[in-house]
């Protein structure tokens, strides 16, 4: 097996340990009420199995694959979603340094939006979240940090729900977004799930 085969076999692992975190700690079956203000029959909180030691270390693993990827310095975006992805990707032994986007702009000492190391202008960023549904924390994200003058050269979640948010989110980075795992991925059999079409008939020979 060569170096890159490798690597790919190690991330798909992680991917794999990923997935089983998430379905056995992060799903939650039951009427919530998500940040979009949507209501939901199931809620998938990331931060159950994300701040676990396997999910933590798989999730670190991925994260800083995509940064390296991306050509990324810095990981981060709005606090709290953003945060354990941010962290977990220091502890993956990757030359990164973290930082969290305010929702609200610190008052005293220095007044900051973005905090963390100092990040120089036009830094390469890679924004993360935890679950997009439909992208709106992400985006303000993004756009926080533009005008922070740094620049966003990705997107990277743990889980999307498949609602939306990742076009959004795509549109608003100019960049490439990477969700690490999907809704099918952790609840495959969940309600509201699209039902498959009509087969086609088979044509006739004649």
């Amino acid at each position: 097996m060569s170096a890159g085969e490798a690597d790919g076999a190690g991330l798909g692992a992680a991917r794999e340990r990923l997935v089983h975190e998430l379905r056995e700690h992060a799903l939650v079956i039951g009427e919530v009420r998500l940040t979009s203000g949507r209501t939901a029959s199931y809620y998938v909180d990331a931060k159950r199995a994300i701040l676990r030691a396997s999910g933590f270390r798989a999730l670190g693993e991925l994260v800083a694959d995509r940064a390296l990827a991306v050509g990324a310095s810095a990981v981060g975006g709005m606090t709290m979603g953003a945060d354990p992805a941010a962290c977990a990707a220091l502890a993956a032994d990757v030359d990164l340094k973290a930082f969290f986007v305010r929702k609200e702009r610190k008052e005293h000492g220095l007044e900051r939006w973005v905090e963390g190391p100092p990040l120089a202008a036009g830094e390469p960023c890679l924004i993360v979240e935890d679950v997009v549904t439909t992208g709106g924390s992400t985006v303000r994200a993004i756009e926080r940090v533009r005008e922070e003058g740094l620049t966003v050269v990705g997107v990277v979640s743990v889980l999307d729900r498949l609602a939306g948010g990742g076009a959004a989110i795509e549109a608003a980075a100019e960049a490439p977004y990477t969700p690490l795992t999907t809704i099918d991925d952790v609840y495959p059999e969940r309600p509201d799930v699209p039902a498959p079409g009509p087969a086609c008939p088979t044509p006739r020979r004649r």
